[in-house]
């Protein structure tokens, strides 16, 4: 009777603390630049070495500009964190991925392909989008810098364990509906407060028929609804990304792993404290239109006129920011910049699919667009299958690995009032720069708007 998060979490239970918490094991902890400083001065201050620093992974991801890598990185806040990191990592001894390294790219991202995430752990980073390594299927989520430190110290993190909620999308996505457009209709439909509390599997036939891309940007956005996390069971599409990957069991180990990987499903009398089920046939490409990512519509839509109070002054706020009206239509409004990447979309599928838009077709003169891939491993992907030539033809360029607009915490910065077509994460007032206004899009949506200089539905152009 038991939820594939429930064998999972059992599992790394160390011990049960009388009306509180949980002790619970770690068996992945990814370190960035941005939470890990104090976490380092902490361990430090108290004469503390890493538990197992084996199982610690340390890259720069959120500063990291992308271009001219191979100089002083200009800015002070940011080259002081990348430089720390650094500094940090070697002092204790922690596998360190910098910038240029073949092995850099965003923590999200690199993790996954590289074989560091596995079905059946415990994975936490100082970010919460860690969420993203529950498509391997695993029990992945954000923790504070405090925390961080915790798990530093003895591999180890108190917490309340969260409620379960399974949401089964059953049928069968229409032409041009992505990964990307399931999680913004589901933001919508959920809000983002809808499932504070629980930790979401994800279940039903659209789900098992999403490629591994597309189940790590359906996990990555859970956190967007409020869940602590995300989870897809792993299957044979798990299984076949997996294999053969850097740090993927071999040989032996390999069977042994499957054998148990196949175990980690939820049971069929399996009882959560939530269950939702939506219909593949009512998603459309869509497009948010305000300040968080449950502010969305199809692309088709108009922007909904509400009624009720509460929802009516904190929509109004919002379209005010965005410079939107209630009822009206986003379709062929005016975009200045569009941007590919982060760890929501910065995926070789985010890349073929923009691709699949913009070949044969010339980049709209006013939009300034950034393509930066998520990793080293997926530019090279990028340029090994041709997609470089396809992009450069059309008038794009592809820039070096890092999170880059999806927050401005780098050069890549969308200036005041400008509108940018995005297919990060978050479009919070000020998200990709102080000012900003930020549409959340597919891959598809935003090479539509990137060739078109317009919000454009994708489907036109397939």
């Amino acid at each position: 009777m038991n939820t594939l998060f429930d064998k999972i979490w059992d599992r790394h239970v160390v011990q049960m603390v009388d009306d509180g918490p949980t002790q619970l094991y770690i068996d992945r902890l990814y370190c960035h630049e941005v939470t890990s400083p104090q976490a380092f001065d902490g361990m430090r201050a108290r004469g503390l070495k890493c538990f197992r620093p084996e199982k610690i992974y340390c890259m720069p991801d959120h500063n990291t500009p992308t271009h001219d890598q191979d100089k002083p990185i200009a800015d002070p806040v940011s080259k002081a964190q990348v430089d720390a990191l650094a500094r940090n990592a070697k002092e204790f001894g922690l596998t360190h991925y910098g910038m240029l390294s073949k092995d850099n790219g965003i923590i999200h991202v690199v993790g996954p392909e590289k074989g560091l995430s596995l079905p059946g752990m415990t994975i936490v980073c100082g970010d919460s989008h860690t969420s993203t390594h529950g498509a391997m299927g695993a029990v992945a989520f954000g923790i504070g810098t405090s925390e961080v430190e915790m798990v530093m110290a003895s591999q180890c993190i108190l917490q309340q364990k969260p409620k379960s909620m399974r949401i089964s999308i059953n049928g069968t996505l229409g032409k041009g509906v992505t990964a990307k457009d399931v999680a913004l209709y589901l933001m919508a439909q959920l809000t983002t407060s809808g499932a504070t509390g629980y930790f979401v599997e994800y279940a039903g036939d659209v789900i098992t028929a999403l490629s591994m891309e597309g189940r790590l940007t359906l996990c990555n956005l859970s956190i967007e609804m409020g869940a602590r996390g995300g989870m897809i069971a792993p299957d044979e599409t798990t299984f076949e990304y997996i294999k053969g990957r850097e740090f993927a069991p071999k040989g032996e180990d390999w069977d042994k792993a499957v054998a148990y990987w196949k175990t980690l499903k939820s049971d069929d009398d399996a009882v959560f404290d939530k269950e939702l089920t939506f219909d593949a046939a009512d998603i459309e490409p869509r497009i948010t239109y305000g300040t968080n990512p449950g502010m969305g519509i199809g692309i088709t839509e108009a922007i909904p006129i509400s009624s009720q109070e509460s929802v009516v002054s904190s929509q109004e706020k919002a379209l005010q920011y965005m410079g939107f009206k209630a009822g009206e239509k986003l379709l062929g409004t005016k975009v200045d910049y569009v941007f590919l990447g982060a760890c929501t979309n910065g995926r070789i599928e985010d890349f073929r699919a923009f691709a699949s838009i913009v070949k044969g077709r010339q980049k709209a003169k006013d939009v300034i667009a950034w393509l930066v891939p998520g990793s080293w491993a997926v530019d090279k992907q990028i340029r090994e299958k041709g997609l470089d030539k396809v992009l450069e033809a059309a008038g794009f360029e592809i820039r070096q690995p890092g999170c880059s607009a999806c927050l401005a915490m780098n050069d890549d910065k969308i200036p005041a009032g400008k509108l940018s077509v995005s297919t990060s994460n978050r479009n919070f007032e000020g998200r990709q720069g102080p000012g900003a206004r930020t549409i959340l899009a597919s891959p598809l949506t935003a090479a539509a708007a990137a060739v078109t200089g317009v919000i454009t539905d994708p489907r036109e152009l397939l």
